[in-house]
């Protein structure tokens, strides 16, 4: 009974503690604007006003941010589960040589530095002549979450036993027809977890985003919150509430499909 009471202990501290940076971001977003910045921090604000959301709403550029963020993280992600899937089950499925170096491969392309690429990027995308164009980006999120979709969902394919698609086959039915009607259905938690870790990977992404794209019209959310510090200070109320404003789509869709997201963690992780 006591270690199980100091096990719920810690791990309730454990919570609190991830979540005060959370606590922390909607309070200051819910103060006056004077008194964001005090040397005394009122851990429950008492004066609470929603100025601060209504100017980060009607900051210029905060729908076409959000549009232009949707637009190139719904795109990435698709293309990247779309394209990793058929990839995971290559690797899964079928015997051809090398797939044991394909496979390491996947993971080494996961363990290269994210800012390692940013050089090489621009310079492919200049060449291409997409520099400025918001499928430069919709490219660089494909190949940033492509390794990682495709790693992801092997460990899900390979959690699926074989003989079911071949049963499949056996009463008739062809070896796409087997996947579409056998494993892609027993593939849903694996996918929604795998897109959800990929969209929130798109989502956030700042330094791409702000080397290839200058134009204020096509700046993804990400880089319009940097719009908040200018050279006369930082509007920390204003940076808040657009960054409440900013995760709650995230929050809401985690929260719908918390079990399924839940579950697909913990069978990818059972084979991989």
């Amino acid at each position: 009974m006591l270690k199980k009471s100091a096990a719920n202990f810690a791990g309730l501290a454990l919570a609190l503690f991830f979540l005060f940076p959370t606590y922390w971001m909607i309070t200051t977003a819910l103060k006056p604007r004077g008194s964001t910045i005090t040397s005394d921090y009122d851990l429950i604000p008492f004066s609470v006003t929603f100025t601060n959301f209504v100017t980060a709403w009607t900051k210029p550029g905060f729908l076409s941010s959000l549009g232009n963020s949707l637009l190139v993280t719904l795109t990435a992600v698709v293309a990247a589960i779309v394209i990793g899937i058929t990839a995971a089950v290559a690797m899964s499925r079928f015997a051809f040589r090398g797939r044991k170096s394909f496979v390491l491969l996947m993971l080494v392309a996961q363990m290269a530095p994210f800012e390692a690429l940013l050089i090489p990027m621009f310079l492919m995308m200049r060449d291409l002549q997409l520099y400025e164009h918001l499928s430069s980006l919709v490219l660089v999120y494909f190949a940033v979450t492509l390794p990682f979709c495709a790693w992801t969902l092997r460990g899900f394919v390979n959690g699926i036993p074989v003989e079911l698609e071949e049963a499949a086959m056996v009463d008739g039915c062809g070896r796409w027809k087997a996947f579409q009607k056998v494993t892609l259905p027993l593939l849903g938690p694996g996918l929604v977890a795998t897109s959800v870790f990929a969209f929130i990977t798109a989502w956030n992404e700042f330094l791409f985003a702000k080397v290839l794209i200058r134009s204020q019209d096509r700046e993804t959310l990400p880089v319009w919150l940097s719009g908040f510090q200018t050279a006369f200070g930082t509007d920390w109320g204003g940076a808040m509430a657009a960054s409440v404003l900013f995760t709650v789509p995230a929050l809401v869709f985690f929260l719908i499909v918390q079990r399924k997201m839940v579950a697909g963690v913990t069978a990818g992780a059972v084979k991989g």
